[in-house]
């Protein structure tokens, strides 16, 4: 199986803002990622609740994974251990003005003044060692300038809580995982 990551810059070359976490695991990459696409929104306290807040109409029990494939996301890409989803518009005001994408075509064509894209990768893969790595990586590009200030004063404001809630997902499958490869399933 291809343990390469996806190519994120295939997408999004030149990102304002890139966030990246990971998270290892003893269990192999495929439990490991098993693990990660069952994770559900209530699982994670703070994220989840910044999602639903965010996205409207979000349900608690639905998972990442599902969230991630549906509007107001597009998937991009997706692979045995990976997924690639993005979505564009003005993030930093409170009504939900998101296109419905078609695909990655339109995300990449994507260009309307005053917004960004967003693109949002997660992947497992093997170290070597008899663990695997969880990984996922966020990016935001915006379109112009006007876009470029707004997201500036945006991540002024919400950056220094990133690394509080954007491994949440992670940590909760890796302990899953790590569960279930000792337990054997």
């Amino acid at each position: 199986m291809n343990d390469t990551p996806p190519d994120l810059d295939a997408f999004l070359p030149r990102p304002a803002v890139r966030t990246r976490h990971a998270r290892t695991a003893a269990a192999d990459a495929d439990t490991l990622w098993r693990a990660a696409l069952e994770v559900r929104l209530t699982d994670t306290r703070a994220l989840g609740r910044v999602v639903r807040w965010r996205i409207p109409g979000t349900e608690a029990e639905q998972t990442y994974d599902a969230m991630f494939r549906a509007y107001p996301f597009t998937l991009l890409d997706a692979g045995p251990r990976h997924s690639v989803s993005g979505l564009c518009g003005r993030i930093w005001t409170l009504t939900r003005d998101y296109p419905a994408l078609a695909g990655p075509e339109e995300f990449a064509a994507w260009a309307e003044p005053g917004t960004v894209r967003v693109l949002f990768g997660h992947w497992a893969r093997p170290r070597g060692d008899g663990t695997a790595e969880l990984c996922s990586e966020a990016r935001v590009e915006p379109v112009d300038r006007a876009a470029a200030i707004r997201l500036r004063a945006l991540w002024t404001v919400v950056g220094g809580f990133e690394p509080l809630v954007g491994s949440e997902p992670l940590a909760v499958a890796a302990r899953r995982a790590a569960d279930g490869a000792r337990r054997g399933a």
